[in-house]
């Protein structure tokens, strides 16, 4: 069975031109979503991922509508291969899993989307090693002061809310939650 996939990234776009396409090039299912190919979720690409099946192909209209990254299009082509489901891209025969320059093609990809997440992550380590050198530290800074955490379990003893708590240190309920919570566990353990 030949599944297509079509992909726009906003409201105001259309997918009535690629669903055409992959039904003429006979998709007998074409699974579409209005959706950033920036999200991770993307549930009817899940959907179709999950619903091909061994000798199925899953066919796009161009490589950007399936993935976000080389790294994305290998595992996302890995995962089909390993389960014996060819991918075609229509504007591009030379991404085709079912020839075997198509392999080709996809296994330089590969190989280019390791160099990629190898080069990115020397480049991640090399920026933390020089942050810590400069004695900069991970994350956002904390806006929690000492004394905000005082003055939150003060008005809880006096019986606040959580809401109003919130609302008088200008903290989320979450915030004011996981303070009261940490000064509980401080408290126990004193």
């Amino acid at each position: 069975m030949i599944v297509g996939y079509a992909r726009v990234s906003s409201i105001g776009q259309d997918h009535a031109g690629q669903i055409a396409r992959l039904k003429a090039a006979g998709a007998e299912k074409v699974y579409q979503e209005k959706q950033s190919g920036l999200d991770r979720d993307r549930p009817q690409l899940a959907e179709a991922l999950r619903f091909v099946r061994e000798g199925d192909v899953l066919i796009v209209t161009k490589l950007d509508r399936l993935a976000r990254s080389a790294a994305d299009l290998h595992r996302i082509v890995e995962d089909l291969a390993s389960r014996d489901v060819g991918f075609r891209v229509l504007d591009d025969p030379s991404l085709d899993t079912t020839t075997r320059t198509g392999k080709l093609v996809f296994g330089i990809l590969a190989s280019i989307a390791e160099f990629e997440t190898a080069i990115r992550r020397e480049r991640q380590m090399e920026g933390i090693a020089r942050a810590k050198a400069e004695g900069r530290t991970g994350g956002r800074p904390a806006s929690v002061t000492d004394e905000h955490r005082e003055e939150i379990v003060r008005l809880r003893r006096e019986g606040a809310s959580i809401r109003a708590i919130a609302t008088t240190v200008g903290f989320s309920t979450a915030t004011v939650q996981k303070v009261l919570k940490a000064a509980d566990r401080a408290t126990e353990r004193a």
